[in-house]
């Protein structure tokens, strides 16, 4: 029975929660609360739940200081719940890495209708949420990460990654330790709209080593620089002439996501072929797998990340499974990867 809790400052949300989870067989939400402080006192009568449900603004004391606190003494899956998921702000993003498992927007209206809609969505979050390892505060060991080769001649290969729940951490600590003019780097992380623009601009103002951005139409693939799939567009890379750049389309989803990991990686199968690494990291599912394996059968280098380091150890078990990657690796170990590539 995966044991949940509702910390919200509207009584509407919290009924809700209530309404959408009874009945679920194998979840049980053992209190709601008003605001992080009430649920201290709560978990003296009930403990701590498998997973929250959290929305960011609240009184008293607002969910991120909350999720700080919580995850230092017992890291614990939440789920953020909040009307700011719609704006892409800094706070969700901030939650993301702090180990929040996903995001969910709260509507302003018609909440009943709005969680009766999403009521399968949310026991599947909560579902992959309990089954997650929650990783508070990330750090990479500096011993662990090799020296490069100063002044090191840009490689020509073309890096591209796939994530989805977790990848924020992931990715925040790989772009982290590249080095400077490293190879050309392209993502697909699983984010809600509006969110690629925050987490590019958020990496790009803490990292000195890369040009990092959200992706647009046309943009060139080059060393140095890392470009985020746009979170409501499919991304794909272009070979124009002696240049590869980036190519957004607007069709419908694959694999459920927009972006997908598989039509990144097709691309990168069709038209980078052996100068193409492939990186799979964290996340329920299976997108991305089977387009990795192309790129494996185009001549590139494939991988995917390992189990232990892994939030959700599902794409890259899947990726594993069909022979899609060559082997599994560490975080460290990519990065290591990434920054020794000729």
């Amino acid at each position: 029975m995966i044991k949940v809790m509702v910390i919200d400052d509207s009584a509407l949300v919290r009924n809700a929660f209530k309404k959408i989870l009874t009945g679920a067989k194998d979840i049980q939400l053992i209190a709601t609360a008003a605001n992080p402080v009430d649920a201290f006192n709560d978990f003296k009568k009930v403990g701590l739940p498998d997973v929250f449900i959290l929305d960011i603004e609240m009184p008293k004391m607002d969910g991120l200081t909350f999720l700080k606190q919580i995850n230092e003494q017992r890291p614990t899956p939440a789920i953020i719940c909040s009307s700011l998921v719609s704006s892409g702000s800094k706070a969700a993003i901030d939650a993301l890495k702090m180990g929040a498992v996903g995001l969910m927007q709260k509507p302003t209206i018609q909440l009943g209708s709005y969680f009766n809609e999403y009521r399968d969505e949310f026991i599947n979050l909560i579902h992959v949420a309990s089954k997650s390892k929650i990783n508070y505060n990330m750090q990479m060991r500096k011993e662990d990460i090799k020296n490069h080769t100063a002044n090191m001649k840009a490689s020509n290969k073309i890096v591209a990654i796939g994530a989805s729940t977790g990848g924020v951490q992931a990715i925040e600590n790989i772009v982290k330790h590249l080095r400077p003019n490293h190879p050309a780097i392209v993502i697909t992380q699983h984010i809600p709209t509006g969110f690629s623009k925050t987490f590019s601009q958020r990496l790009n103002n803490t990292v000195s080593s890369s040009e990092i951005l959200e992706a647009k139409d046309g943009d060139k693939v080059l060393p140095g620089r890392i470009l985020i799939a746009p979170g409501n567009l499919h991304m794909q890379v272009q070979k124009v002439e002696f240049d590869y750049v980036i190519s957004l389309k607007d069709f419908p989803k694959v694999n459920s996501h927009k972006p997908s990991i598989n039509v990144l990686f097709s691309s990168m199968a069709k038209e980078v072929k052996d100068r193409g690494v492939g990186i799979i990291l964290t996340g329920m599912g299976d997108d991305g797998a089977t387009k990795l394996k192309a790129m494996r059968d185009a001549g590139a280098k494939t991988y995917a990340q390992s189990e232990e380091s892994c939030m959700v150890y599902g794409m890259p078990k899947e990726a594993l499974r069909i022979g899609a990657a060559k082997e599994s690796l560490s975080l460290h170990q990519i990065v290591n990867l990434i920054n020794e590539l000729k």
